[in-house]
């Protein structure tokens, strides 16, 4: 049996319950048997401070506690909701060296600090499912693949495309808008980019795509894919546009390819997206 990788849990954001923990780390332990990763949830992730798993400082605190510490192979980003942002520049500048070893991986309110990361050159940041999925139905198997990536680079758990030549990229499309122009938003210049999206009206989508195709940054991209956009809810007046034919649009004005389809959003279904080139 090999030595077992060892993967610290951490929460910049939202807080879980201690009982998806532990479903998470049971789950692993039948999933893997002797790959099986220790998983250590820091006791930050169940803390509660209003909309937040602690304060910034405490949220700030754990992620370089698990950074910082060498014998973590791997940082997984509990959950999204809100407050990466809050807390990314602090831990972008009180990092050691041998933080920028560990894979990276999350998604959503994440790619704030994933993206700050990727900015500073750290190598392993990946787009990618978090334990909270095990709580949506059938998120056992989006848990399985996170894992899968973090314990031996499964060529199954990731988004096909990135296989390819070249860099690649990915973020929700209102985290995106939010940091550009900011300390946290990373060079994409010839990068494969992918969006996704939840919750959020077409509308909102539409304005925050003019900000994102408008950044001098994004138009040196090699191209855009999109990925899901779910749970869209109703505005009182129809937009007139799919999710699709808003993106086409706003590549067509910033003279952006537009590449068609990515297997990425917030569901069972989300693949990983290693950032930069995949490293085979």
């Amino acid at each position: 049996m090999g030595q077992r990788i060892r993967i610290g849990v951490v929460a910049p954001g939202t807080r879980i319950d201690e009982a998806v923990a532990e479903r998470v780390k049971a789950f692993a332990a039948d999933a893997f048997l002797d790959q099986a990763p220790e998983i250590v949830f820091h006791p930050q992730c169940f803390l509660s401070e209003g909309h937040f798993a602690g304060d910034d400082a405490t949220r700030a605190r754990a992620f370089l506690d698990v950074a910082n510490d060498a014998k973590f192979d791997a940082l997984w980003v509990a959950r999204g909701g809100y407050g990466a942002c809050r807390m990314a520049e602090t831990v972008l500048s009180s990092y050691h060296e041998s933080a920028r070893a560990k894979t990276y991986l999350g998604y959503s309110d994440a790619g704030a600090i994933l993206g700050g990361l990727y900015r500073l050159g750290f190598p392993n940041i990946a787009h990618g499912p978090m334990p909270i999925d095990i709580t949506r139905e059938g998120g056992e198997a989006a848990v399985k693949r996170a894992l899968s990536y973090l314990i031996e680079r499964a060529p199954e758990s990731l988004e096909m495309t990135v296989m390819a030549e070249g860099k690649f990229a990915a973020f929700n499309i209102m985290i995106l808008h939010s940091i550009l122009g900011t300390p946290l938003e990373p060079d994409l210049k010839g990068h494969v980019l992918m969006l996704e999206e939840l919750n959020e009206y077409l509308y909102r989508i539409d304005r925050a795509l003019f900000h994102i195709m408008a950044s001098p940054n994004i138009r040196r991209v090699r191209g855009i894919k999109l990925g899901r956009i779910s749970n869209i809810p109703e505005n009182d007046k129809p937009f007139g546009a799919t999710a699709e034919e808003m993106m086409k649009y706003w590549c067509a004005r910033a003279e952006v390819p537009y590449l068609g389809r990515a297997d990425i959003g917030h569901d069972v279904d989300n693949r990983v997206v290693p950032f930069g080139a995949w490293k085979r």
